[in-house]
């Protein structure tokens, strides 16, 4: 039997959910999210191929035709920006980057925007239009 980690005095496991758990959980909360606001999804955790390439959590699809490419952030704490401050300039242009490469096969290129929902202490918050490529 391996190691399940710490216990409390009832005996039960008390290990604490990896970071990856915590940010698998708060993609999937955002998708069903989007979803009940009428956005389908397209592709999850899109990655582009080789080293120093962009990865986005979400694309999704307006009812209008419009991709949404949404990146998910969790905070436990407001601490610097919190979790929608915590999208930088150098994630933002990984982003851009890679819905840049996602939109590359396309015949005729949609309207496309940056969204970032952001999950803090007090609640979700979808911040449509977060940034914008025409910035890079």
């Amino acid at each position: 039997m391996g190691f399940l980690g710490p216990t409390d005095q009832s005996g039960m496991q008390t290990t604490k959910p990896t970071t990856k758990q915590t940010g698998d959980a708060a993609e999937d909360a955002a998708l069903e999210f989007l979803q009940q606001q009428g956005l389908r999804l397209l592709m999850r955790n899109y990655r582009t191929p080789g080293r120093g390439g962009g990865e986005i959590d979400l694309i999704l699809q307006e009812s209008d035709g419009t991709v949404v490419f949404v990146e998910v952030r969790k905070r436990a704490q407001p601490r610097f920006g919190g979790a929608l401050g915590s999208v930088s300039r150098t994630k933002q242009r990984r982003i851009i980057f890679a819905a840049r490469y996602f939109l590359w096969r396309w015949r005729q290129l949609p309207p496309a925007r940056f969204d970032v929902v952001a999950w803090e202490a007090s609640g979700l918050f979808w911040q449509k239009a977060a940034f914008d490529a025409d910035a890079w």
